[in-house]
Parts: structure tokens; C-alpha cells; sequence
């Protein structure tokens, strides 16, 4: 996808700005993982930045081009990251105009879009029935 030509360091500041009315615990598993610059730089680049593309974009591009451009967008978000961008279609300050005109079905299309979660095997879930698999070999 062609990327919009906006500035990276106003929705880094943007972004830094959600991140502080985030509720806990996904203020801190994002202000972690943030202050990292491998995961801001892919934040911002595969998820942030096309977002903004497609807000942008999604105003003037006929039908087929926005649901060509969305199914591109091969992503899967944490709950954290959901709530930072949520607002970015939703309308923040930074973003207002630029959303202003995006037609419900569209917003509703990227909100739909970044609520798609990581596989329940990646992470907590795998910790969680470990123990019970490990369980009876151990006591056998």
C-alpha cells in the first residue's frame, strides 16, 4: 500500500498522548513495549501509518480500492494496541480533518480491522495450560 505523507513524528506525539489516558494494564504493557525502537519503528510503520493511510485514502478511494487496500494490510493487534489507535479513526484532535468526511461504513471497516487479535495460542494463553499439561507427566 502507498503510504500517506504524513508526518511520523505528529503521530508519534499523538500516540504518546493516547498512551497516557490508556487504562492500566494496557498502559503499561504499551509504555513497555514502546520504549523499545525495533517495535515503535514496526508499530508505527505496519500499523500507525497505514492506519492513517487508509483514514486518509479511504475518503476519496472507490469501494474496490479501500477493500483491496484493507485486505493488503495484513495485521493482528494486541488489546493495548487497539486502544492506542482506536481514536485515530474514531476522531482526535490530530486526525479530525482528516476524518471528517470518511463515510460510517469505512470507519466501521478499520475499527473491525484493528480489533483483529493474535491468535489465543500466542502468549498468555499458552502459559496458562501448561502447567496442566505438564501436570500428570510429572505425578505418572
Amino acid at each position: 500500500m502507498k503510504l500517506f505523507s504524513f508526518p511520523a513524528a505528529s503521530l508519534e506525539k499523538a500516540i504518546h498522548k493516547r498512551v497516557l489516558t490508556l487504562p492500566s494494564p494496557h498502559r503499561e504493557w504499551f509504555t513497555e513495549r514502546w520504549q523499545q525502537k525495533p517495535y515503535k519503528k514496526a508499530f508505527v510503520e505496519n500499523k500507525a501509518m497505514p492506519l492513517v493511510t487508509l483514514v486518509a485514502k479511504g475518503k476519496t478511494w472507490d469501494d474496490a480500492t479501500f477493500a483491496e487496500a484493507l485486505l493488503e494490510w495484513d495485521v493482528t493487534f494486541y488489546e493495548a494496541e487497539t486502544e492506542v489507535l482506536r481514536p485515530l479513526v474514531q476522531g482526535d484532535g490530530l486526525l479530525q480533518l482528516m476524518q471528517k468526511n470518511l463515510p460510517a461504513e469505512r470507519a466501521q471497516a478499520l475499527l473491525d480491522k484493528i480489533h483483529t487479535r493474535r491468535p489465543v495460542a500466542d502468549g498468555a494463553a499458552t502459559a496458562g495450560t501448561a502447567p496442566a499439561t505438564d501436570g500428570p507427566t510429572h505425578h505418572a
